[in-house]
């Protein structure tokens, strides 16, 4: 299956102001981004891409241009590869890319059979299996409630606890059939397994932590006038995006007249662009996702 990227046009267009300049694809996944990214920048014109994910990295190799640099590497590092104030753009495109599911052999799947992985980097750490077989329940419970606001996260917890008490559950397909057997009430579009599954994969690859961490390496290497461009798939990367890019309050004593002035790094240029009807009968995945557009002023 081929992977689609969401809001391809839309994100690269607000993304590019310099057809000269520096650009950071912070998660390459198969491409989609960088390659049109790529189409329209001059010769002068730089791309970045990182991903964390061995096969993403082996993919991007293929892309022979001059101006073309493919990073093995999370974007918790751009810091490593940018200095202060010299990138013109950086496109965050988050979540998973739609290959994860495709390959069984990966763990992200609860309708495919495979290893109990889930790890974007299957080089270092350790399965989600592994950790699952050791972990307290509270743990287990508060990354349900935490990562995949499952409101049925205790009965979850009670029937895992009850399976790895006899046997480790190493197959994705036994994660997920000991969910739907247990979810109470019947499911038409969303399969039960559906936040959980979020939610271990959200918690073993700490996506959340490692974009804050990100967000504020961007914040610092991006140029003045330079764009950042969030795509984001659920409400709790959501969160962190408005969060962040809030303006801080400056607070003085009431007898000063500067009361309440806004501390102001980033203006928002775009906030809160969906995919279009048309898009989303092409790829369901499109119709959670929210783009967001946000320039440093």
């Amino acid at each position: 299956m081929l992977h689609f990227p969401v809001m391809l046009e839309e994100s690269v267009d607000f993304l590019i102001n310099d057809l000269n300049g520096h650009y950071v694809d912070c998660t390459f996944g198969r491409g989609g981004h960088s390659k049109l990214i790529l189409s329209k920048l001059s010769n002068k014109g730089i791309l970045s891409s990182f991903d964390k994910d061995p096969d993403a990295f082996k993919f991007g190799l293929n892309i022979n241009k001059e101006n073309f640099n493919i990073y093995h590497d999370s974007f918790t590092n751009l810091d490593k590869y940018f200095v202060d104030e010299s990138v013109d753009g950086i496109l965050y495109d988050l979540g998973t890319c739609s290959t994860h599911f495709d390959n069984s052999e990966r763990g992200f799947s609860f309708n495919k059979d495979g290893p109990l992985d889930m790890r974007f980097n299957n080089n270092e750490g350790i399965p989600f299996s592994e950790w699952l077989q050791n972990a307290d329940s509270k743990d287990i419970m508060k990354i349900l409630y935490k990562y995949g606001e499952e409101k049925h996260a205790k009965l979850i917890v009670n029937a895992i606890d009850k399976v790895r008490k006899k046997k480790p559950i190493l197959r994705t397909i036994e994660l997920s059939n000991i969910i739907k057997e247990v979810y109470p009430g019947k499911y038409k579009k969303v399969h039960p397994a559906t936040k959980s599954f979020q939610a271990f994969r959200i918690f073993i690859n700490n996506e959340l932590n490692e974009f804050k961490d990100s967000l504020e390496i961007a914040k610092r290497i991006i140029k003045k006038d330079g764009l950042i461009v969030t795509i984001a798939f659920h409400s709790l990367e959501d969160n962190i995006i408005k969060n962040f890019f809030k303006p801080n309050k400056k607070l003085f004593p009431k007898d000063i007249p500067l009361n309440n002035q806004e501390d102001k790094l980033f203006k928002c240029i775009a906030k809160k662009i969906r995919a279009s009807d048309e898009e989303i009968n092409k790829n369901k995945r499109s119709r959670s996702a929210i783009m967001r557009v946000f320039q440093k002023i």
